[in-house]
């Protein structure tokens, strides 16, 4: 892929561009505490988008697309454009009116880009589209820009598309590392590296081919409104509460008739989510398959029957699961609603264990499920195709 957009970009524009790759994530669990000032445990994968990239001394900024049908829009410098239709235009269109808000240097510049992340599947797409256009652009135009400031950045960006999302997917890309999980302290940005490979099993995600429009579907959106409204509860009864990471089981017990069961069921699952994310992290570390695979379904089912974020597919798909002795646990990955299972499967029993998953859920669904096997990779780089 990297290749095609070189030669592509030598083709239509001019020579040498700067080649940037922006990794997808995986998350081992933790999801929805992020945006909570909770825990994370996401993870760097080798499945990507490239960027080829280079000033064109001049005002415009020419941007093109591999993912899609192939699309050129253009903008100036103060980040205006001719309409367009795409989805990855509202992000870039953000991020260049974020940066010449801080007023970063910017100048004219040509850029292709593509990837191999499929779209919808929950491995952080829209992440590494801004993030990679950001950390392309401060490559390219010599802009010092942080990689804490590109994650912020990134998130304003897809605040402004719609996505009120947390700082999780921008830093496991920005700070990923070969064969680590990053464990992330949403509340200080403080992250430490965690050894993801289990002897004797392998990672496999399986794509439900369920996909999912977190700007167009409102309930990841609504889920958050539902934390912030019960630490706005809290804050009235206990002091220093700025999120739920601030919040106890207890403490949301006190509360339990003065919200509504959704709310309250919303809030728990969080805060025991939070609990997972450690344990996972111990289990890890332990090599400790068994656990891991306990952990992955009960934060499955969590999500399934007190947030409420699966499909039925993606339930499917851990339903069969659970039936094999291969499989050691399952769970949906990303914000709900479709995308991806990941699973930890034993090496003996992998080709087995997935030829059935594969065959029962298009059984079941009428729906071919799509199979990645998982390379956990380096975070977002300068990539050198001579080498």
């Amino acid at each position: 892929m990297i290749s095609r957009i070189e030669a592509y970009f030598i083709a239509n524009y001019t020579n040498k561009p700067l080649l940037i790759k922006a990794p997808g994530r995986i998350n081992i669990i933790g999801e929805h505490t992020d945006y909570n000032l909770g825990y994370v445990l996401p993870a760097a994968i080798n499945k990507g988008i490239y960027f080829a990239i280079k000033g064109n001394r001049s005002s415009t900024i020419r941007v093109e697309s591999f993912i899609t049908s192939p699309e050129q829009i253009i903008f100036d410098i103060a980040a205006n454009s001719t309409p367009f239709s795409s989805f990855w235009g509202n992000y870039f269109k953000a991020i260049l009116e974020i940066l010449v808000e801080k007023k970063y240097p910017l100048k004219g510049f040509d850029c292709v880009f593509g990837g191999d992340i499929p779209i919808g599947s929950g491995l952080s797409s829209s992440a590494a589209l801004c993030c990679g256009f950001i950390f392309a652009i401060s490559q390219a135009l010599h802009i010092k820009i942080s990689k804490e400031e590109i994650a912020i950045i990134a998130q304003k960006a897809e605040h402004r598309v719609g996505i009120n999302c947390g700082l999780m997917d921008q830093y496991a890309l920005l700070f990923g590392k070969k064969s680590h999980a990053l464990f992330l302290d949403c509340k200080t940005l403080i992250h430490e590296y965690v050894p993801i490979n289990i002897k004797g099993y392998s990672w496999v995600l399986i794509n439900s081919n369920i996909k999912h429009n977190l700007a167009v579907d409102t309930a990841y959106n609504k889920r958050r409104a539902s934390c912030e409204f019960i630490v706005k509860k809290m804050k009235a009864i206990k002091n220093n509460v700025s999120s739920l990471r601030d919040v106890s089981l207890a403490d949301l017990k006190k509360i339990i008739n003065e919200v509504s069961l959704v709310d309250y069921k919303i809030a728990r699952y969080v805060l025991e989510e939070n609990e997972r994310v450690l344990k996972m992290k111990l289990a890890l570390k332990n090599g400790n398959a068994e656990g891991i695979g306990e952990i992955l379904l009960d934060g499955h089912w969590a999500m399934s029957k007190e947030f409420e974020i699966t499909t039925k597919e993606l339930d499917c798909l851990v339903d069969i699961g659970e039936e094999l002795p291969g499989i050691i646990g399952s769970r949906m990955m990303g914000g709900g609603f479709g995308g991806c299972t990941i699973n930890l499967i034993k090496k003996e029993l992998l080709n087995k264990s997935i030829e059935t998953i594969v065959s029962q859920y298009k059984l079941r669904t009428g729906i071919d499920a799509e199979v990645y096997h998982l390379q956990v990779a380096d975070g977002i780089q300068v990539i050198n195709l001579a080498q």
